[in-house]
């Protein structure tokens, strides 16, 4: 289905030098994307504590994870058309908007239920921000379009790093605190935005306007499929870490911020200095693969030796390492792999990997209170195998985008 040439010039993540010399706007955009991030693992540390204050159980505390991915899946389908008629900028100020209040009344939130509806209009303002965010990078950045790709990436590494952190501090206030804290942080995202962003006349999305049926019609290329059904197979095992693997560590607010800031970390530095290197040695799909193998052997570890803190905390900090690589490596070839425009390939994409985000958390909670904490673990490895399987059994649709990056096959 996606035999033909892709139009879209391809690009690789081992392009021109000069990723540090943007524009003061793409600066501002990266800012506000570390900022908006946060919220993925802010609420990782104080995940025990929302549960004993509010009296849920884990698969309660879990939708937070679920509302928020399953709202950003279904938005994700309508970004383009947003951003296609009323611009980037203004898309990206709306998304902003709507992240801050929903976190504020988050904060003041007195009740799981209505704490999980409140996380759902998060998402909505994330799908809006996310989605532009990454266009507006590329349209704006002057050191091309796979240099741009590892600067958003690192946006993402370091907001979903330092939002643990962030989180278990004001945390062990109280669990009110991180919510009100991103909020405050989106206002200064706002401000910058508003200020150092060009007029939204002159950073337009598209050339023309987008249409709600865009993502789906893009779907129909198979390559593009392969990657996203791969991507909601593997965040499976990726939100089973990072929404339950905090109910097993056994430590406090400090701690689990801690913990996730060195898994952050190592995302954040292989998204941006070893994905390259990877499809450079073995090409896209292969390093693809070898990530979410051996991510898939770190879940193994994580259920068999679950009781066992230190095995868990080494495994939730090195899969950070497998997950920075992948993201950058999928990422880039969302872009190369059909030929159709990046926003809409993009938001096509999101929509099938964020609904295997939003259906793994609820599912990692409900399955340790049937079985025990060790099968969620098990569960996520044997979707991630899943993906490998996927992705390798239809090579022949997606070898293109190794070709188009120096003929790895």
């Amino acid at each position: 289905m996606s035999s033909r040439p892709n139009p879209v010039p391809n690009i690789s993540i081992a392009e021109q030098p000069g990723i540090l010399k943007q524009p003061k706007a793409v600066w501002a955009v990266f800012f506000a994307c570390i900022i908006a991030f946060m919220g993925l693992g802010l609420v990782d540390p104080i995940l025990p504590a929302i549960a004993g204050q509010l009296n849920a159980s884990p698969s309660e505390v879990t939708l937070l994870f679920t509302s928020y991915n399953a709202v950003m899946a279904v938005a994700m389908l309508v970004t383009g058309a947003i951003t296609s008629r009323i611009g980037m900028k203004k898309t990206l100020l709306s998304g902003i908007v709507i992240i801050a209040l929903f976190s504020a009344l988050g904060g003041f939130s007195n009740g799981i239920w209505e704490l999980v509806a409140l996380r759902g209009g998060w998402g909505l303002g994330n799908a809006l921000f996310v989605a532009t965010a990454l266009t507006a990078i590329v349209t704006l950045s002057n050191s091309g379009n796979a240099k741009a790709i590892i600067l958003y990436e690192a946006a993402i590494g370091l907001g979903i790093s330092v939002g643990p952190l962030i989180g278990g501090w004001l945390g062990a206030i109280s669990w009110r605190g991180p919510f009100l804290g991103v909020a405050t942080l989106m206002v200064i995202a706002f401000i910058g935005l508003t200020t150092l962003m060009p007029k939204a006349n002159t950073v337009q999305a598209t050339q023309k306007k987008s249409s709600l049926l865009d993502p789906f019609r893009a779907l129909k290329h198979r390559s593009l499929l392969v990657f996203g059904i791969a991507a909601a197979l593997y965040n499976f095992g990726f939100f089973t870490l990072l929404a339950f693997a905090p109910f097993v560590l056994g430590l406090d607010e400090h701690g689990l911020g801690f913990v996730f800031l060195g898994w952050g970390i190592l995302l954040a530095i292989t998204s941006v200095f070893m994905a390259p290197k990877l499809q450079q040695w073995f090409g896209t799909v292969k390093s693809m693969c070898m990530m979410l193998t051996l991510f898939a052997l770190v879940l193994l570890s994580m259920g068999i030796w679950t009781s066992t803190q230190w095995v868990v905390i080494a495994a939730v900090v090195f899969a950070g390492a497998l997950l920075g690589n992948n993201n950058t490596l999928i990422t880039t070839a969302v872009m190369n792999a059909s030929p159709v425009e990046r926003p809409t390939a993009s938001a096509a994409y999101s929509f099938l990997r964020f609904l295997g985000g939003a259906i793994a958390p609820y599912l990692a909670g409900k399955l340790s209170e049937i079985y025990n904490s060790s099968v969620p673990f098990y569960v996520g490895a044997a979707f991630v195998f899943l993906s490998v399987l996927f992705i390798w059994g239809n090579k022949k649709h997606i070898h293109h985008v190794d070709a188009a990056e120096g003929g790895h096959e």
